[in-house]
């Protein structure tokens, strides 16, 4: 019998579960909507109360399914003056971005969220800008044209990667940011939703900044609660909220990430955590969460990093600097939530990180688990030309079935709608990512080398 080596077989090594859909591609549709810069970040939410998620992102909204029809928020009233090379001058409208030459950030816009905060029975949104910026929630006029009222809620969201969601577990949302030196949630009085929110500190006498990178929230220990999550550990959900939340050290993310998730990766009952490494520099991993915790009670993890700085050692050859968005969703429709992440197009500008100049790729990596309990992500690519901000909103936009995404950045404003369709077995084959290099690139890594392999850490 003749043996197939490794570095010829891009499917052999595939579970059983890729063959079930093998002959379904799945592909997406570029919507640009908005050429310049106005946020980091975009969501989707259903605004004209029709049932389908609409766009946004800065100042604008757009009408699902089609995108064509735009509505104004709150006023663009930003410019940006940039020179050819003549010396001719040009005023152009947004924050200076792709169109310009110098870093610059989008500063009363990076995050936004939708939720009917007055309980009028129309959405509104929420946003933040640069971190140390404040909150706005503007208020959905009902249908009516003109701007939205606007109020500020909250006056300093720190962190680069804040949320909203339900932390405390009362089935209300909550800003998760750092404010103040210390991580924690913001609260509104429900019933004046308007008025300035309450923030109430995770931690006790902190000392985080307001750029630090990487937050997120989900059930690590199994006990229905959510816990809070950063960089360099987890705080555990009290039984109490009036009592302190308790902190355990874990080395997750030495070079400050993204978005943080708890998520069985490898379907062993407990919850590991996915992030990128370097929000600034290089590294995608998940941290897989040990049967037996520390001597102190803390749960253990091992870190499996399958994209790094260095091709060559990523098993499909894929490598792009600046995660600095990711997020999580069943893409594919398997039942196993995948990665979507890309490239932030001048996080810090046009010379500064790691290839600030390479293509602005966006990817979902599909997680696949064998029978023996080892998990692959197998990359595919979406777009080389947008890359991501530091929020990436997923939603059916078109009511297909099918979760789309909208990016927000210096590059503009995005939609890809997915799309699928059936295909015969030879061009299945062909589209699919080829194992380049023999190792999985998950081996245990030493804090150190972490550090060292994902860049400087900023």
């Amino acid at each position: 019998m003749k043996l197939v080596p490794l570095l010829a077989c891009g499917f052999c090594l595939l579970p059983p579960s890729a063959f079930a859909a093998a002959h379904t591609l799945h592909t997406f549709q570029k919507l640009h909507l908005e050429k310049y810069y106005w946020s980091e970040g975009a969501t989707f939410g259903d605004l004209n109360r029709d049932g389908l998620p609409d766009a946004i992102s800065g100042p604008y909204w757009w009408e699902a399914p089609t995108f064509a029809k735009r509505h104004e928020i709150y006023p663009p009233a930003t410019t940006f003056t940039v020179t050819d090379e003549h010396g001719t001058a040009q005023t152009l409208p947004g924050f200076e971005g792709a169109f310009g030459k110098k870093n610059a950030y989008s500063g009363d816009n990076f995050f936004s969220f939708v939720h009917d905060f007055n309980a009028d029975g129309w959405n509104d949104v929420l946003t933040y800008g640069l971190p140390g910026t404040p909150a706005y929630l503007y208020l959905n006029p009902q249908g009516a044209s003109g701007h939205w009222s606007r109020h500020q809620v909250f006056d300093a969201v720190d962190n680069e990667s804040p949320t909203f969601s339900d932390l405390t577990g009362d089935g209300k949302p909550e800003i998760i940011a750092n404010s103040g030196g210390n991580f924690g949630y913001a609260s509104p009085d429900w019933s004046h939703p308007t008025a300035k929110w309450t923030f109430t500190p995770v931690s006790n006498g902190g000392a985080w900044g307001q750029y630090t990178h990487g937050l997120g929230f989900g059930d690590i220990n199994h006990d229905g609660k959510p816990d809070l999550l950063d960089k360099g550990g987890w705080w555990e959900h009290p039984s109490d909220l009036t009592t302190p939340w308790r902190r355990h050290p874990a080395g997750f993310s030495p070079g400050g990430g993204a978005q943080m998730y708890a998520y069985d990766v490898n379907g062993d009952g407990r919850n590991d955590l996915i992030t990128s490494m370097a929000a600034h520099g290089y590294g995608l991993a998940w941290y897989e969460q040990l049967a037996d915790s520390t001597p102190e009670g803390h749960a253990q993890f091992r870190p499996h990093v399958f994209m790094n700085k260095d091709a060559a050692e990523n098993r499909y050859g894929v490598a792009f600097s600046q995660l600095h968005a990711v997020e999580l969703a069943d893409v594919d429709g398997d039942g196993l939530k995948d990665i979507i992440t890309g490239k932030c197009f001048w996080a810090h500008g046009p010379t500064g990180d790691p290839d600030p100049n390479s293509p602005a790729v966006l990817y979902w990596f599909q997680l696949t688990r064998a029978s023996d309990g080892t998990v692959d992500w197998i990359p595919h690519l979406i777009d080389d030309d947008s890359g991501v901000g530091r929020q990436i909103g997923v939603a059916d936009a078109n009511g297909d079935g099918l979760p789309d995404f909208i990016i927000g950045n210096k590059k503009g404003t995005f939609v890809f709608l997915h799309q699928t369709r059936t295909v015969g077995e030879p061009e299945w084959r062909a589209a699919q990512p080829k194992i380049l290099h023999a190792t999985a690139g998950d081996k245990q890594l030493r804090p150190e080398e972490v550090i060292r392999r994902t860049g400087s850490p900023r």
